[in-house]
């Protein structure tokens, strides 16, 4: 019978037991922040035949404008919601499965990575931790397995695209390692063919995977000895993947300028390339201290823009990220050893690779190219593959160079226990997670002046009928912003569900003026009317609302209770109707018909 210490298999279950046991808690965690949205109202969701014919969905959105250019960019990522949506509708333990599996599925990936490299030429020259190649590759994945800092990417249900991208990330490399191995050619052409597959679905599943022919560039002349002509012949096809992403922006970008539908918002600037980017050194700092102390995780940071270069911090974090970065590529380089002619360290190769792929895989959020948000926990999941494997492999490099066999026995118990607290930590981040109150609570205490927050905890509140709390963090929230739209709509319901009309109507004018083009405040406003029995004015709001936004369920819905209210039974029942047609799983709509088929 095989020891632990040389079983694959069994270090594969532990990989795989320790991950369910700390995401167990998870299979209950409400969808949460803006999920309701991105998933809930989402049409692409619902029906499948989107992913068919992706033109139809021009013009589709959320009541917060999520449109068709999110899902031809990433498509991939967007069927497996709506396969979920499929087998069981919005029942949110099927989409945290999915999740999981996702996770458990990259660890092990990650573990196939580490033994296929000990496997490649390079380490063919010689290495002393190659025999300790097995715990390398079952600690790397431990540590990437259990971090807390993962817990964004995996809990957070929209967030699947990072887990998901990061897997067909890891199938492309390790099945090009495989294929470079193989020494039969039809095997060798089908694991290429996998790896060549699995590029251009992670492209089309999130824009983090642009970095993946980089990645496997260098990981072929770091690992792998042969002819340039004949690494061109493995490496060209895959480097035109990269071209997917950029010319899906392109087409996007066109048809925005024609008026057909707008980018993505995450593509809008809000800051300047220079801002953000100065910025960005900070935030990768930031990232470094999570990764080893994951202290203060926070899921919605306020993270002060830097303007200069010579913003002390801006600039002390780019002299550590430029030596850090520079360290990398000489340990990748490869260190030859003291005796003369020996080769360069392998092991000290794959520490620089690891190092590497950390900046390499981070370069897409934390470059030139701005985004909406500075910092976001997930953006280092599949960076953090890059770290794990280094860090490991380090650690191993220097045991090896302890001469008592006891002391070097404790290098593989401090990783364990390490990796013990870490699983604690990412446990406990969970439980956070589990509350959308406990969850932005938290968040406010972190970041107390960001008036998202503020709302996103009134809401919370809300949804909780904790309503005198609610009202108190969207007075927060405007006394921050007073030109926040969406917590002037937010406040106005507050008001309306404590019976406050004229109040509830003050805010949604406020918000209508703010954003004209916003349908739910003019359905909310409609409301108001109605309830005062100003019938032609709740119709007027009703019809605006339904214009501005034809697929969201909300208008329709509101326009049938008003025919209803009024007598008009077979309107009533056609508005109702088209409300469960962009939304079957609209309860109020479903209670309406029943209430109007029973009356005819």
């Amino acid at each position: 019978m095989a020891s632990l210490a040389d079983s694959s298999y069994i270090h594969l279950v532990i990989i795989a037991l320790l991950v369910v046991i700390i995401y167990s808690s998870t299979l209950g965690v409400p969808f949460q922040w803006d999920e309701a949205d991105f998933l809930v109202k989402n049409p692409f969701i619902r029906d499948i035949h989107y992913f068919t014919s992706p033109s139809d969905a021009e013009g589709l959105k959320t009541p917060y404008g999520f449109v068709y250019s999110f899902l031809v960019l990433r498509y991939v990522g967007f069927l497996t919601f709506a396969l979920n949506y499929g087998i069981h509708g919005f029942s949110v333990a099927g989409y945290h499965i999915v999740n999981i599996a996702l996770h458990i599925a990259n660890s092990v990936l990650l573990y196939v990575l580490v033994l296929f490299t000990f496997r490649t030429p390079s380490f063919a020259e010689g290495s002393s931790a190659k025999r300790s190649s097995r715990s390398i590759a079952l600690f790397s994945s431990v540590l990437f397995a259990v971090h807390p800092l993962q817990t964004m990417a995996v809990t957070y249900i929209f967030q699947r695209f990072v887990p998901l991208a990061t897997c067909f990330f890891l199938l492309s490399l390790t099945t090009y390692i495989a294929s470079r191995l193989s020494a039969h050619r039809l095997q060798k052409l089908s694991l290429y063919a996998v790896s060549f597959v699995s590029a251009v679905l992670a492209m089309k599943t999130k824009e983090i995977a642009f970095t993946l022919p980089v990645v496997i560039t260098l990981y072929e002349f770091l690992f792998f000895k042969d002819t340039l002509k004949r690494r061109a012949l493995f490496i060209v096809p895959l480097l035109l993947t990269m071209t997917i992403i950029p010319l899906t922006i392109l087409y996007l970008t066109h048809a925005a300028n024609r008026g057909t539908d707008p980018l993505p918002g995450y593509l809008s600037p809000v800051y300047s390339r220079g801002e953000y980017l100065l910025t960005e050194f900070r935030v990768i700092i930031t990232y470094v201290r999570l990764l080893f102390m994951p202290v203060h995780q926070n899921i919605d940071y306020d993270y002060p823009v830097s303007k200069s270069f010579f913003d002390p911090r801006a600039f002390f974090s780019f002299v550590f990220l430029a030596a850090l970065f520079f360290l990398g590529a000489y340990l990748a380089k490869g260190k030859r050893a003291k005796t003369e002619g020996a080769p360069p360290s392998p092991e000290g190769r794959l520490v620089g690779f690891g190092i590497l792929w950390f900046f390499i895989t981070l370069s897409v959020e934390s470059s030139i190219v701005p985004l909406t948000r500075l910092i976001d926990e997930y953006r280092v999941y599949l960076p953090s593959v890059g770290v794990s494997i280094a860090m490991v492999t380090a650690v191993f490099m220097a045991s090896g160079r302890i001469r008592s066999p006891k002391a070097r026995k404790i290098v593989p118990a401090s990783i364990l226990l390490v990796a013990g607290a870490l699983a604690v930590a990412a446990y406990q981040r969970n439980e956070v997670w589990g509350d959308d109150v406990r969850l932005w609570n938290d968040t406010a205490k972190k970041s107390p002046m960001k008036d998202t927050v503020h709302n996103n905890l009134g809401w919370a509140y809300q949804s909780h009928g904790m309503f005198e709390k609610a009202i108190e963090e969207y007075l927060i929230a405007i006394r921050l912003k007073p030109d926040h739209a969406e917590t002037h709509n937010n406040l106005g319901f507050v008001y309306q569900t404590l019976g406050m009309v004229d109040k509830a109507m003050a805010e949604y004018l406020i918000t209508i003026n703010l954003k004209p083009n916003l349908a739910e405040p003019h359905n909310n406003l409609g409301f108001a009317y109605q309830t005062m029995g100003r019938v032609d004015k709740a119709m007027e709001q009703y019809l605006i609302a339904a214009k501005l936004n034809p697929h969201i369920a909300e208008p329709h819905f509101s326009l049938g209770s008003l025919y209803y209210q009024m007598g008009q039974l077979e309107k009533a029942r056609k508005e109702t109707v088209a409300a469960l047609e962009i939304n079957p799983d609209y309860q109020p709509a479903q209670q309406l018909l029943n209430r109007i088929m029973g009356n005819r």
